[in-house]
């Protein structure tokens, strides 16, 4: 990814290769069949046993057959697909079915269960985040008893206990007026955010100059289209269906958020001969934001609280449809606020805290680092000064710490991680804030809610039901050094990173549950117009294989090895196809929606079908991650586990989400098998390689 690329005028532009890319494929009819038909095998041998796996297997043959016939329903739904590619302008799936279908008419909060956090590196003058001392107004919403006898071999004995002894264990709400009263918005967070906010209009403005690299690999360039989609617009809540905000390059604004407060800040200027918006100079956005900060303050000292609107878009879409037409109904001004926020660059939310570390023995936990998940992905209080339709919001604590939260819909969590790394690249230069002589009134609006006791009440009932799902979310960072993607490509194991990762999972949850699961990895579809991704199914036979035989005691390191390699194999070949628009389960999705009245086939009416789908492991890796602290997202089962991870050279940082209402998982304790996998995985490769160095000569545990 090229955008950290130092500018020539000879270049190429950001969107010279939008012509030059081809479209997604309709992929093969038997192709996609055939790929489906080889992923059940280790669904079916879970759900009817090793025994009666080849009759059930060659039932789902006869549904394939009979669906693949000529002039079967498969083909007549495969015409329909190419009729919808025949009249998409880009894409038949992403022009038409993957928007609606994987996100807006979902009416599920977003707040966890869809949007995607990643939390920045720290500035090196940022000041350490505080530990807790008492919980007599605790802002962290878990209590950490101390382990008994946990370790980082995964032992569960006493440490199982620890573990079992955190579900449903709660500190209380948070008073977030008592956390005001103690603290509020600092001079170096209000800094911090201003160079923050200025590198992304800087982004924005290149981008809008068509002067970013273009991404692209040995494989050919990538599609840049969703870059366009990042800034300036929101998710609108409607009936039954979601939809975006137009996209508006020419607004000069971000949306503020101080303490629930709402303020529109301008960042750009107008002022440049090809009418592109200029960003503004990082003193001149510091001392906007001051004034806003100013102007909060003054009316939380005057006693004049926030309306706590924002709060409202993190609940179930068809409760805020509702509460948002009843805001617009009661006053224009509320309209122009919607708007306002719906058209600016991203929100930016000031929270008056650094919401502090709990003390923990865990030696896998890293409390300053779930701290910051914690406040990133959801906030605290029932979320507030928080706007979850944003397609970005980033979020500064008073002591600096940083991070984005993202609406998942416009935009896949990679790209905004490439526009973090280019925002991350330069600490904060001081030399660049110097005193300012402008009008701290110029620059910046304030914008009131108008509200009625209904919406009163909702906000009230909506910050409930808003701190349930956050006091639900066991949310935690796991960091590993005792090797890293460069071992695993070294002599010592010679494999894929990510593949290697993804079976490290698989064995890891087998150690967890005992059974194997469907498993998602998302697979990028950047090379096609449009693309956006499709499914990796991990749970392969030879990825069941190698699992099963970590725990076979006739199976030695030498087998355990060429059943990792098979694996890695299978695992790569399934990347590539579905990276090449040759995957299935958008395929299977596309035709299945094409069904009409009175239509039915047993390959979709079969319970494997959707069994092959419920996604309890639901995984994604993003870029080595050298500028962030680390990423996450909820899982997509209420009894799995979302896992999102960073891959760098002699760094593995995997986010990792479970329910704590749920008596099956467990996040520390699939922390400790993932050590355990992962510790496993190395000793078969050493055993079968003979060497315990990396390519590099150092020895990987350094």
């Amino acid at each position: 990814m090229f955008a950290l690329s130092a500018y020539q005028r000879e270049q190429v532009k950001t969107f010279s290769n939008q012509s030059k890319l081809p479209r997604l494929p309709v992929p093969d009819l038997e192709k996609s069949l055939e790929g489906y038909l080889k992923s059940l095998g280790p669904i079916l041998e879970q759900s009817y046993g090793a025994s009666a796996l080849p009759n059930e297997i060659e039932k789902r043959k006869l549904f394939v057959k009979d669906f693949a016939a000529p002039g079967g329903l498969g083909r007549i739904l495969q015409e329909r697909l190419k009729d919808l590619d025949h009249v998409s302008p880009n894409n038949w799936l992403n022009d038409t079915l993957w928007l609606g279908l994987a996100y807006h008419t979902w009416r599920a909060p977003l707040l966890i269960n869809s949007n995607w956090w990643l939390l920045f590196a720290p500035d090196p003058s940022d000041p350490s985040p505080p530990n807790q001392k008492s919980s007599s107004t605790s802002i962290h919403n878990k209590p950490e008893p101390n382990p008994k006898q946990a370790s980082a071999s995964g032992s569960q004995g006493g440490g199982e206990e620890w573990i079992q002894s955190r579900k449903g264990k709660f500190d209380g709400p948070v008073i977030w007026e008592e956390i005001v009263k103690r603290e509020w918005i600092t001079d170096w967070q209000i800094r911090k955010a201003a160079w923050i906010a200025r590198i992304f209009a800087d982004f924005r403005t290149k981008l809008l100059r068509e002067e970013i690299l273009p991404d692209s690999s040995k494989a050919g360039p990538f599609d840049m289209h969703q870059y366009s989609r990042m800034f300036n617009l929101s998710r609108i809540p409607l009936p039954n269906s979601d939809a975006f905000s137009a996209v508006d390059n020419k607004a000069t604004h971000l949306t503020l958020l101080i303490n629930d407060y709402v303020y529109s800040v301008d960042i750009f200027s107008l002022n440049s001969p090809d009418g592109i918006p200029e960003p503004l100079s990082p003193s001149e956005i510091e001392q906007r934001i001051k004034a806003a900060v100013s102007d909060a303050k003054s009316r939380k000292d005057g006693g004049k609280k926030a309306s706590q609107v924002g709060v409202l878009t993190a609940d179930e879409r068809d409760n805020w449809t509702k509460n948002r037409e009843h805001l617009v109904l009661l006053s224009p001004e509320n309209r122009s606020t919607l708007n306002s926020i719906s058209t600016s660059l991203l929100a930016l939310s000031l929270d008056p805290y650094t919401l502090p570390s709990t003390s923990s023995d865990d030696p896998l936990r890293l409390p300053s680092v779930d701290s910051q998940i914690r406040n990133t992905a959801s906030g605290i209080d029932g979320a507030r000064n928080r706007w979850f339709d944003k397609a970005v919001s980033v979020m500064v604590e008073a002591n600096g710490r940083a991070g984005i939260m993202g609406e998942h819909s416009p935009v896949d969590a990679l790209i905004p991680s490439i526009v973090g790394e280019y925002v991350l690249a330069t600490p904060v230069d001081e030399s660049q804030f110097t005193a300012s002589s402008s009008n701290s009134q110029e620059g910046w609006k304030r914008h009131d809610w108008v509200i009625d006791d209904e919406i009163s009440k909702e906000i009230e009932a909506c910050k409930v039901r808003n701190q349930k799902l956050i006091d639900d979310s066991d949310a935690s960072q796991l960091w590993w050094n005792e090797y890293g993607a460069e071992w695993i490509k070294s002599y010592s194991a010679k494999q894929s990173p990510d593949a290697y990762i993804q079976q490290a999972l698989q064995l890891a949850w087998y150690k967890d549950q005992g059974y194997a699961t469907a498993t998602y990895e998302t697979a990028s579809t950047r090379m096609m117009l449009h693309g956006r991704t499709d499914v990796i199914r991990t749970l392969s036979d030879e990825s069941r294989k190698f699992v099963k035989s970590m725990s076979d005691e006739n199976s030695d390191d030498t087998k355990r090895y060429s059943l990792l390699t098979e694996a890695c194999k299978t695992h790569n070949h399934l990347t590539r196809q579905s990276s090449q628009g040759k995957g299935y389960d958008r395929h299977l999705m596309g035709l299945k929606v094409h069904l009409r009245k009175n239509e039915s086939h047993p390959l979709f009416e079969d319970e494997i079908y959707s069994k092959s789908q419920e996604w309890k492991l639901s995984t994604s890796g993003l870029s080595a991650g050298g500028q962030f602290m680390g990423t996450g997202f909820g899982a997509a089962w209420p009894d799995g586990y979302g896992i999102n991870y960073l891959a760098g050279p002699y760094l593995f940082k995997f986010g990792i989400e479970s329910k704590f209402s749920c008596d099956k998982t467990s996040t520390p304790r699939f922390k400790h098998n993932l050590v355990q996998a992962l510790r496993d995985m190395r000793s078969i490769c050493e055993a079968a390689n003979g060497s315990g160095n990396n390519a590099n000569g150092r020895d990987a545990r350094l």
